[in-house]
């Protein structure tokens, strides 16, 4: 039942979209009206009938000769349609707009192209279009890092290591050796209750300002969601494209005249790169795995296909072999 009435509440919305999406489409010239019958000409009539006919018009209901309210605004239906059919290329638009409502996306399209098109700067609208992309990009990003950040001060583990961190500040670790044990966070809340409450509230907006700064020095790292940097936004990566595909160029030249002609040995950072590749590996991945695994990895030759064939051979029987 609710999956029902949720479809007819989506096809409601759906017609209501449409519908305002379908008007313009009839009303985007002239509105209402029809820009033949404005001018009081035929659809076949050319263009010299329908400048003698706006003349006509316009001297009967020109401000200047007709200061009625309801003629000046008649005048300027008029002067639009007139602006309409006297231009091939719009006049051709707006016949077909009338051969063919259905069309309305594409007419709308047409219509906003020629009245607009020409006198917008191309390059104006592409830095407009960069500029809001990358501000709502730099937004997404850092919604997602508080919301990851919030997470995880929520788990024990780093209440553990903000605890832990609070000790070894305060010399916790030096007094339990002497046999004291120490008073933690907790128990100074837990203790300020007993107060007085102006004292209580001080405490209590004290301990958060120690633990703000506790919870700075720690290192969050969270995989997935790095600190936002202005650096990966879409329109700074834009602007810096030439030197990026310079430094790209530049960088796969170096590697096809150290590896291809002098058939040099890969560096460490180079074989590194072409095991991470062959493993189809992140590049947080890779960081995350210890040294003697990458060693073994890359000993292996992982970026030739006959070694890399016998790895995931191996790691198959592994699996196999586990279960």
């Amino acid at each position: 039942m609710a999956r029902r009435i949720g479809i007819h509440w989506f096809a409601l919305t759906l017609t209501i979209v449409l519908s305002l999406l379908v008007q313009p489409c009839f009303s985007i010239y002239c509105d209402e009206d029809d820009c033949y019958d404005l001018l009081g000409v035929t659809q076949n009539a050319n263009s010299s009938e329908i400048k003698k006919a706006y003349y006509k018009l316009s001297l009967k209901h020109h401000p200047d000769k007709n200061p009625d309210p309801e003629s000046k605004k008649l005048f300027v239906k008029i002067a639009n349609a007139y602006e309409i059919l006297k231009n091939e290329a719009t006049r051709e638009q707006y016949d077909y707009a009338l051969a063919h409502p259905e069309e309305f996306f594409y007419n709308t399209a047409r219509y906003y192209h020629a009245y607009y098109g020409h006198k917008t700067d191309t390059r104006a609208v592409l830095v407009g279009l960069l500029l809001i992309v990358s501000i709502f990009q730099y937004l997404n990003q850092w919604t997602r890092y508080n919301q990851a950040i919030d997470m995880v001060k929520k788990t024990p583990a780093y209440k553990n290591k903000l605890r832990a961190l609070e000790l070894q500040r305060t010399g916790g670790m030096a007094n339990r050796k002497k046999g004291n044990k120490p008073m933690d966070k907790y128990e100074h809340i837990s203790r300020s209750l007993t107060m007085q409450p102006e004292s209580s509230a001080e405490f209590a907006i004290c301990d958060r300002k120690v633990e703000e700064e506790l919870g700075k020095e720690l290192n969050l790292d969270i995989k997935g969601t790095e600190k936002p940097a202005v650096w990966d936004l879409i329109g700074i990566r834009f602007i810096l494209l030439p030197y990026t595909l310079g430094k790209l160029l530049l960088w796969y030249g170096c590697w096809f005249w150290r590896y291809n002609v002098k058939r040099a040995p890969y560096s460490w950072e180079d074989a590194s790169y072409l095991t991470r590749r062959s493993l189809r590996a992140s590049l947080d991945s890779w960081i995350s795995i210890d040294e003697s695994t990458k060693e073994d990895l890359i000993e292996r030759r992982l970026w030739e296909k006959s070694n890399f064939e016998s790895y995931v051979a191996e790691m198959r029987k592994e699996s196999k072999r586990r279960r």
